[in-house]
């Protein structure tokens, strides 16, 4: 039975089709960047040299060669193929591709590969269209998509699915196809080492946007000119910022930003905020973030760094952006370079555990509001000692439930602001033990 092809597959390849599609590897050989997965004995090599395969998700980012690894599939493999578009494919070309697998599996015994390209792209219940095809094996299913799987593919689907995952390209893989393809090119455009580093340098790890952009720079040129660092920036003209503000490298990089800041790295943290600014990434978000690690990792080691983030937060308002930057890059700095303590946001979560395992206990008595007669009459505050009217404006009481036993959650760190606040608590401390030693004598006397 021939194979099944997309509607795509079926029309005549137009003559200007673009240079990363005239250029696309034929073989496993030709895919560079991809080593640990496409070497000898690696499972997926194995696969495709087999023709024997199991469902799998090709993730990583755009230009690594997850559809060419797809393409080579359908060029070699005996079994049906079929491949959609998560973008453009309905779920009723889903349902019917799936009956027709089916059949071909109950008539022939064959399965069907199917093909999904940005399967993130479909929802809960497109997804969920495949498994019982899957379970059946009537079809083996390849998905590929830039979006992590664990987050953007249902668990039942994924648990069924081996996950390969292809990595950036580097950029001396990236010269090598431009390499290749310059000499696929007429004209014979001369490009200097130094042009196609600077193309590699602005391809991010793609090698499609590195070959867009090394097609730009030839249509730019004429035949026998020489292209240098400077005639390529100015063809592509264009900031090459590699962000996804709703995406996994969202949350990679203010990772990297938070925990560059924990690590009193201010060179780090820099770059990281410059990324995401750069980026476009939403200003007040940067400062919330911030604003939460100034109390979290700074705390009380430094209880200026909540100062400094709500007047940062202020800068961004009344400035907006870009001219908000460099308050930005202040809070930063000053954060980095601050003593660290979570001393705060322990003793938080500490008292968290304890709120929630209790909230049945009743305020004492003693500290409870009067506001009434008959609160009063019902022992509201009564026997409540008001600081101010004692020695050193301290006069102990107990101020937990009086069913939860005293705790002590937050322990000052030895660093910045909190060697200061340890005196402190070793001062009303000393007072308490004191009050409680003179109680204990009047109580046995």
């Amino acid at each position: 039975m021939p194979k099944q092809r997309t509607i795509v597959d079926a029309m005549q390849m137009p003559a200007n089709i673009p240079l990363a599609e005239k250029v696309r590897p034929q073989t496993i050989g030709d895919i560079l960047g991809q080593g640990s997965l496409l070497k000898e004995g690696a499972l997926l090599r194995n696969m495709i040299e087999r023709d024997d395969y199991s469902s799998f998700v090709l993730w990583g980012p755009p230009g690594t060669g997850k559809t060419t690894i797809a393409r080579l599939i359908e060029k070699n493999t005996r079994h049906g193929f079929c491949s959609f578009s998560a973008v453009l494919s309905k779920i009723q070309e889903v349902k019917e591709l799936m009956e027709r697998a089916s059949y071909l599996l109950r008539a022939e015994g064959r399965k069907t590969i199917v093909f999904v390209d940005e399967i993130h792209r479909f929802n809960k219940a497109q997804q969920d269209a495949f498994l019982p095809y899957v379970e059946s094996g009537a079809i083996i299913l390849f998905g590929a998509t830039t979006e992590n799987p664990s987050f953007e593919i249902i668990p039942a689907l994924l648990s069924r699915c081996h996950v390969f995952v292809l990595e950036s390209l580097q950029d001396e893989e990236i010269i090598e196809i431009l390499r290749r393809a310059l000499a696929t090119l007429p004209g014979e455009i001369i490009f200097d080492n130094e042009a196609l580093k600077a193309l590699a340098a602005r391809s991010g790890g793609d090698a499609r946007k590195g070959l867009n952009h090394l097609e730009m720079v030839c249509r730019s040129a004429g035949p026998g000119e020489k292209v240098d660092v400077e005639f390529v920036l100015q063809a592509i003209s264009q900031r090459a910022l590699f962000y996804d503000k709703n995406g996994e490298e969202h949350y990679n990089l203010i990772s990297a930003l938070h925990k560059s800041l924990r690590g009193s790295d201010p060179q780090a943290a820099l770059y990281w905020l410059a990324r995401m600014l750069e980026a476009g990434e939403d200003p007040m978000y940067l400062v919330r973030r911030l604003a939460r690690f100034a109390s979290e990792d700074v705390g009380l080691a430094d209880p200026n760094a909540l100062v400094q983030a709500m007047a940062a937060k202020e800068a961004v308002h009344f400035l907006g952006m870009p001219e908000a930057n460099n308050a930005l890059a202040q809070l930063t700095i000053y954060l980095a370079t601050a003593p660290k303590s979570n001393a705060l946001y322990v003793a938080y979560n500490a008292a968290k555990k304890d709120a929630l395992e209790t909230s049945h206990h009743k305020a004492p008595l003693h500290i409870r509001n009067a506001p009434t007669k008959l609160m009063k009459d019902l022992g509201y505050g009564k026997d409540y000692h008001y600081s101010h009217d004692f020695e050193d404006s301290y006069s102990y009481q107990k101020y937990f439930p009086d069913r939860l036993e005293e705790r002590t959650y937050y322990t000052p760190s030895p660093f910045g602001f909190e060697k200061e606040i340890k005196k402190r608590l070793d001062w009303w401390e000393g007072l308490k033990k004191r009050q409680q030693s003179k109680d204990k004598k009047i109580r046995s006397k």
